[in-house]
């Protein structure tokens, strides 16, 4: 079969039966009408168009099949061993009292409870903060917490205790936005005249002990001291703190991040902080490795504001994701029902024949 004819054929078919024979071939196939969606089954057929026929051909041989009940499909799961066919349809339906637990689910009100500034209360440091901040006098720490944990309290009393020493503190970080912002924050807690920032396009007090800017900005100062130019009090620096420091694994910026701690001064230690870091342990073996001083690794994966999980629709309205409140842990979470209804409204409306 030609191009043009297989085209033609193509045409003939419903949309529905094009989103079949896409399932497993082109991604997002849902979202493309009728005629994109034949020029990419055209495209992916380039490299195998004897597979796209035959399953053109087993689906027309099927003929059209009855319209599902909405919300009540889903896709199975497939087992070890055997993968689903390209183009056949894997919709089983759902048995009414399939894995449905017994308790009500929760309600929108009971989800969105707790939501906005909590009552203020009296601040008492978590115990890994304060072994983050002890272990800081003596070697570099990495801190690996979940958002929302507290690192930014590490990075303030650090700094804090190293200018109350006279020592000088750099704060990186990968965004001029997210300087700009640091700065800011930190000139209304230490002051604006004990607070400078360094960036590609903004220099205030640059001669400040607490100096804000990009990692970029950072590995260029170090760069010019290592050839005898010194922009900024470097023979008295204390503290480097790298904020978001997972950038170490970005193919493009990462080695900017590296050349900063391997050029980085012995006698200041570092402090990298980050809420994503995939392999912190290997990341403090080789800090250990490189650097003059031993490296403290504080981890944990408590989050001190739970997460939780809703579907908004594409018509506005808003539900929980699961029947719990909370995001359940394990395989077998159970998605609200009225979310469940939703997902089937929305794929009734996008896959079904037009």
């Amino acid at each position: 079969m030609t191009t043009d004819e297989l085209e033609k054929v193509l045409a003939q078919q419903p949309v529905g039966r094009l989103h079949q024979l896409a399932r497993g071939r082109i991604h997002r196939h849902f979202r493309l009408g009728k005629r994109r969606l034949i020029d990419a089954l055209l495209r992916h057929s380039a490299e195998n168009r004897a597979g796209l026929e035959s399953d053109l051909q087993v689906l027309t041989q099927e003929g059209p099949r009855p319209e599902p009940p909405p919300g009540r499909w889903r896709q199975p799961e497939v087992s070890r061993g055997h993968a689903a066919q390209p183009g056949r349809s894997n919709r089983q339906p759902i048995k009414p009292s399939e894995s449905e637990p017994f308790e009500p689910a929760t309600e929108l009100s009971a989800f969105l409870e707790g939501i906005g500034v909590p009552p203020p209360r009296p601040f008492v440091p978590d115990a890994w903060q304060e072994e983050a901040l002890a272990h800081l006098a003596e070697e570099d720490v990495i801190v690996s917490v979940p958002t929302g944990s507290g690192k930014t309290y590490v990075a303030s009393e650090a700094a804090r205790r190293a200018i109350e020493s006279d020592r000088t503190v750099i704060y990186t970080s990968p965004l001029k936005a997210l300087s700009n912002t640091k700065f800011t924050e930190f000139s209304k807690l230490f002051g604006a005249d004990r607070v400078g920032i360094l960036t590609g396009d903004r220099r205030d007090n640059p001669q400040a002990p607490l100096l804000i800017m990009t990692t970029e900005i950072l590995r260029n100062l170090l760069y010019d001291a290592a050839g005898g130019e010194i922009d900024v009090r470097l023979d008295t620096l204390g503290l480097v703190i790298m904020d978001e420091s997972q950038y170490l694994a970005d193919p493009e910026r990462g080695v900017v991040w590296e050349e900063t701690i391997i050029f980085c001064p012995a006698q200041a230690r570092l402090l990298l902080l980050s809420a994503s870091i995939g392999n912190p342990q290997d990341v403090a073996d080789w800090l250990t490795s490189i650097r003059q001083t031993s490296c403290h690794l504080v981890r944990h994966h408590r989050r001190s504001v739970p997460l939780r999980a809703g579907y908004l629709h594409p018509n506005g309205k808003l539900t929980p994701l699961f029947r719990s409140v909370g995001i359940p842990h394990g395989s077998g979470a159970s998605l609200h029902p009225e979310t469940k209804r939703l997902f089937a409204q929305y794929e009734d409306t996008t896959l079904r024949p037009r």
